[in-house]
């Protein structure tokens, strides 16, 4: 038996989990058969021979890149972070294996490889470090959070100077819509519709490339707007109790005391977002933002009725509401905001689920009823304390499944105690995956797990014509036959599996970009930990290929 190797793992942005690498660049490590690596932690087993291992499947096509490269299992779930240990313990026969009509990437000695000096030689990117810059300082996300700040800033400049009036004499109207907006981008029943009229009105072949991947990156980037309209938000409520408070005398105390609640709880669960809080302690954020934001939106409607029914010259509050309610703009903001956050939690089930477990390390939960591809859905044992987002899996006949990677609490738990019931939201959202039916022909890469998101396109008619590419250990012995099956009887040209378990470590990168070419792709999806998607996308842009990953609050 193979001693197991110890990977970190950590949980990101949209239920997204990463491994730790110990290393900067996760696709480029050297081929131990060519240059043994000395001083090193790392060992080799001088009997293991690749040769000897085969795919157990003749119907899909295996990569025969021997080049160093990572691997990472992607779940689309929150949990904590946790070490996990990767067991292989079968023996493979002989067997012939056909080589790959693709360039094989570059394999490197040490020796070839450029060594590091200095201070970069001991510099090690910080998980934030990787998520937040490494994928670049203007992205599209960047920018809408810029332009949606200088606008709102510009406008309450305006109004402190007094060359807007009517932002000035309805501050809290101000804030009021900015988290009208900042739930609008979140909402999964909104965004589902959106998406849908966007694969409908540019899914054709005549409309150009350049809009389709604006539309992309347009899409994806929505966070943006949310995180930037939260800041907002807070400096419209600022400066609407500074006005206030500068005319108490037309005003009553508890209108300013539940006005400075509002304030407090929207501070909190902004503090609750920062990415430091929210990367390392998911739970926290996820708990916060949910109690604090109901707490607030129940204060935010009788903050509407105290200061609609308070009337300044009497010092007193009137009974007769009906008619004045209904012609603020106040009133009918909060009233979508309420109708926003209630749509998916009336759509909560709980319903009877069968899961299995080939090996420790991932589980197939199986539902009723059929998805589209590129849709996503969330479960929860317990729906008032945690959510996990998964990619879901489906012909879109009978019923859909998900694959979720043992990689914490949770879903340890679905391996070694699987439940007979979960809570759902039958109201499921659409992500980057369902953008694949923008184009005609996508590479979709993943990593791990992250292949649940993809398998849907070669399971059911879409609008794509996809070729995947999966980097993964141990198909059958982690994931099982369900869904080594499910890769079966496609072209060779159209399903590459690369299991570092039996072929070694890759560069992904450089594969990536070959495969799309010889695809002749229009853009390739990329799911995997950040560093991988990173490099991805970036190669696969330098080589004039429009590409998409996870990214930070997508």
């Amino acid at each position: 038996m193979e001693i197991p190797e110890k990977f970190g793992r950590f949980s990101s942005c949209r239920g997204v989990a990463f491994e730790i690498k110990p290393h900067s660049d996760p696709f480029a490590i050297s081929n131990p058969t060519i240059d043994p690596p000395r001083n090193s932690r790392r060992f080799w087993l001088p009997w293991w021979n690749a040769s000897k291992i085969v795919p157990s499947s003749e119907l899909m096509q295996w990569s025969m890149s021997r080049t160093s490269s990572h691997f990472c299992d992607l779940e689309l779930g929150y949990d904590d972070d946790v070490d996990t240990r990767a067991h292989i313990e079968e023996d493979y026969e002989d067997e012939k294996v056909e080589p790959l009509p693709l360039p094989l990437p570059p394999v490197l000695s040490k020796r070839e490889q450029p060594k590091a000096t200095g201070s970069a030689a001991k510099a090690k990117p910080s998980r934030l470090s990787v998520i937040l810059l490494d994928q670049g300082l203007f992205t599209v996300y960047k920018r809408l959070f810029v332009v949606c700040l200088v606008l709102n800033i510009t406008g309450l400049v305006l109004a402190a100077t007094g060359h807007f009036p009517y932002a000035r004499n309805r501050a809290a109207l101000f804030s009021i819509a900015n988290i009208f907006a900042l739930v609008l981008c979140r909402s999964e029943a909104f965004l589902r519709i959106v998406f849908w009229a966007v694969v409908n009105v540019l899914g054709w072949s005549w409309v150009p490339l350049r809009l389709k991947t604006m539309a992309t990156s347009l899409l994806q980037s929505l966070g943006g707007i949310h995180s930037s309209c939260g800041i907002s938000s807070i400096a419209w409520l600022v400066y609407a109790l500074v006005l206030t408070l500068k005319d108490r005398e037309n005003t009553s105390s508890a209108i300013i005391v539940v006005a400075s609640a509002i304030l407090a709880l929207l501070c909190l669960s902004s503090l609750a977002a920062f990415p430091l809080v929210r990367h390392l302690h998911h739970n926290v954020f996820e708990r916060t933002h949910r109690f604090a934001g109901w707490t607030a939106l129940a204060l935010l409607w009788a903050f509407i009725i105290l200061t609609i029914s308070y009337d300044p010259k009497t010092k007193s509050y009137s009974d007769d509401l009906g008619l004045k309610l209904i012609k603020q703009q106040e009133f009918w903001f909060t009233l979508g905001i309420t109708t926003l956050i209630l749509i998916p939690w009336l759509s909560v089930r709980r319903v009877p689920v069968r899961v299995s477990s080939q090996s420790g390390h991932a589980s197939i939960i199986k539902f009723e009823g059929g998805i589209k591809a590129g849709i996503l859905g969330r479960i929860s044992p317990s729906p008032l304390s945690e959510w996990h987002a998964f990619g879901i899996i489906s012909d879109n006949k009978k019923e859909h499944m998900m694959l979720a990677g043992a990689v914490g609490d949770f879903t340890k738990s679905l391996v070694s105690n699987p439940p007979s019931h979960l809570w759902v939201r039958k109201v499921h959202f659409a992500g980057l995956p369902y953008l694949t039916n923008l184009y005609d022909r996508a590479l979709l890469v993943a990593t791990g797990s992250g292949i649940c998101v993809f398998l849907s396109f070669l399971l059911q008619p879409c609008r794509a014509d996809v070729c995947l590419l999966w980097v993964t250990k141990g198909v059958e012995q982690n994931f099982g036959k369900e869904i080594k099956q499910m890769l079966s009887g496609h072209p060779n040209d159209k399903v590459i599996i690369h299991d570092t378990a039996v072929r070694g470590r890759l560069n992904v990168s450089q594969m990536s970009v070959d495969t799309a070419k010889k695809w002749a792709a229009e853009v390739v999806i990329v799911t995997s930990n950040p560093e991988g998607s990173r490099d991805v996308v970036n190669a696969c842009k330098g080589a004039g290929i429009a590409a998409f990953g996870p990214i930070w609050d997508s």
